[in-house]
């Protein structure tokens, strides 16, 4: 008898709708051969990795590698957390360090309301700066040092900004200014510091005309060594700082605020010797890291396979369904061959890969991008554990959460676009009419994450008591603000959103207990009566043509 595996017809190339027209006649029989066989290899492809074993005996290799790979991957994130724990502490700490070197009169978490009322102040402030700039070397107890470009240490630039040209009379009510800024210069090098001597008006041609001034700018660069990551087995960084410490007068209003801000640059040290087994150590988290890109190559290979197999056999439906039963199979049937969570692993893989590269070249001191490269791992980590859920969805018990968020996602997102459209009205008007009485009005970010606390019911007394009364019509258009938000959102908008998943959560329990509805490609793969230890799964042949084929000719298999 004629093999119904090989009895296949050709398609043209140029065919839109990708069917083919059967160049051999096949009898009844071979069309119910073919058929079974079509329900067959559908029902192979959407059982669980354990009835795929038992069918045909594969072992579960995907299932394997992501158990692997989340052991490796965790490993791996918890051991660079560590080490970026380190530098992001470094960084704080110096920052805090220079806040009380260069300020005077600094204490911590006064960052807000630091600043100077007289002109008195505003010189000590500024020439206490410089004078500690200056002694540096001689007062810090960090390793902290002067920028050098060649063989010179760089200056420090005292830079003040005030308009071009301006006479201002309150008294009068009177004014004459060009808004034109201009910018003056003074630069001050390190070696022009003197022992027991400090830089002062006297030493400095250094004026300031404080009805013209906008902003006066202290910039000046310094170098430092992290040696706290070599007692951890890591190689130390070198980082460069670019400080500026800024006179705020923008607002003219007899308070000039200060702030110091602190651009961090990570360097590769030039000339670095250390004794010991660090450099061992280094060899041996970079091998770990090449076999973690190596397992997920593997990972991204496999479900990259699957997936393409997944694709050619919902053209192999379609066009099944389309040439024997003459209907086209709804989207819902197509995207069922789309396996969603293997496009999941396959991006944590891509991001693990990318990352590792990152984090090797970062422990090799080629880069410094440990933002970057935390930003990657700990995406791809998390992922990486979303991906298991696929598993665990196999059971029943454990399917029904799954189940739910994929029912409850449409109607979810719909529900949410008609709230954000509130929820941004609110931010605006918030922003607008009690910004400039409020803290936590200042931006649109800090409205909301105002009413994204209100929502939640966090801080909801102190957001009425902090509304400052200073007119009584925008403190009570407060009141009717806060009180209508808080009750649209908490006691409608929030326990609809609740009822939506609830009601949802409900329909996939009643379904688990009595049936889910079956879709067309269900009730087709439900006529294959083929257990999979029934052995029929093992005649099956990988290696046969497909019914659908495209080819430029017809078959020459008969």
């Amino acid at each position: 008898m004629e093999n119904p595996e090989v009895a296949v017809s050709s398609c043209s190339a140029h065919n839109d709708e990708n069917l083919c027209s059967y160049r051999r006649h096949l009898s009844v029989s071979q069309e119910g051969l073919l058929e079974d066989q079509l329900r067959r290899k559908l029902k192979f492809f959407f059982m669980n990795p354990c009835e795929k074993f038992w069918a045909r005996g594969r072992k579960p290799w995907k299932l394997g590698i992501q158990l692997l790979k989340i052991a490796m991957v965790t490993i791996q994130l918890v051991v660079f957390g560590l080490s970026n724990q380190m530098v992001v502490a470094f960084k704080e700490e110096n920052t805090v360090a220079f806040k009380h070197l260069f300020l005077k009169g600094y204490m911590d978490r006064m960052d807000d309301t630091y600043a100077v009322y007289t002109q008195t102040d505003v010189y000590d402030q500024i020439f206490f700066a410089i004078n500690q700039y200056l002694q540096l070397p001689n007062i810090s107890v960090g390793n902290h040092a002067y920028e050098k470009r060649g063989a010179e240490e760089t200056a420090l630039a005292v830079c003040q900004q005030f308009y071009k040209r301006g006479t201002i009379c309150p008294g009068n009510d009177t004014f004459d200014i060009d808004p034109e800024i201009v910018t003056d210069c003074l630069y001050i090098e390190p070696v022009t510091r003197l022992d027991n001597t400090t830089v002062g008006k006297h030493n400095l041609n250094f004026t300031l005309d404080f009805h013209r001034l906008v902003m006066v700018q202290l910039m000046f660069n310094l170098k430092a060594i992290n040696l706290q990551t070599v007692r951890h087995h890591e190689l130390p960084d070198c980082y460069d700082f670019t400080l500026t410490i800024v006179f705020d007068n923008k607002a003219h209003s007899g308070r000039i605020k200060i702030s110091l801000d602190n651009d961090i640059a990570i360097r590769e040290c030039k000339d670095w010797h250390v004794s010991g087994s660090i450099q061992k150590n280094t060899h041996y988290m970079m091998i770990f890291d090449a076999f973690v890109i190596l397992t997920c190559l593997a990972s991204l290979i496999l479900c990259t396979r699957s997936v393409v197999k997944g694709i050619r056999l919902q053209r192999e439906f379609v066009s099944f369904f389309l040439y024997y039963y003459k209907k086209e199979v709804s989207l819902s049937d197509q995207m069922e061959f789309v396996n969603g969570w293997y496009i999941l692993i396959m991006v944590s893989d891509v991001l693990t890969i990318v990352g590792s590269t990152l984090k090797m070249e970062i422990q090799a001191k080629s880069l410094t991008s440990y933002d970057v490269c935390s930003i990657l791992l700990g995406t791809s980590t998390m992922l990486v554990w979303l991906g298991v859920i696929r598993y665990l969805g196999f059971f029943q018990k454990y399917n029904l959460l799954i189940l739910t968020l994929r029912a409850a996602l449409p109607n979810v997102m719909r529900f949410c676009c008609c709230a954000a459209m509130i929820y941004l009205g609110y931010c605006f008007c918030g922003w607008i009419v009690l910004g400039p009485y409020h803290v936590k009005f200042r931006s649109l970010n800090m409205v909301s994450e105002c009413l994204f606390s209100l929502i939640n019911g966090d801080d909801m007394f102190a957001t009425f008591a902090k509304m400052q009364q200073k007119s009584y019509l925008v403190w009570l258009f407060s009141r009717i603000y806060l009180y209508s938000f808080i009750s649209l959102f908490i006691y409608m908008v929030l326990s609809l959103f609740i009822a939506l998943i609830t009601d949802t959560y409900e329909t996939v329990k009643h379904y688990q207990q009595d049936g889910f509805p079956e879709t067309e490609l269900q009730r087709f793969i439900s006529q294959c009566k083929d257990l999979p230890n029934s052995g029929r799964y093992r005649l099956e042949d990988e290696s046969s043509v497909s019914l659908f084929c495209c080819c430029n000719g017809p078959s020459e298999h008969t």
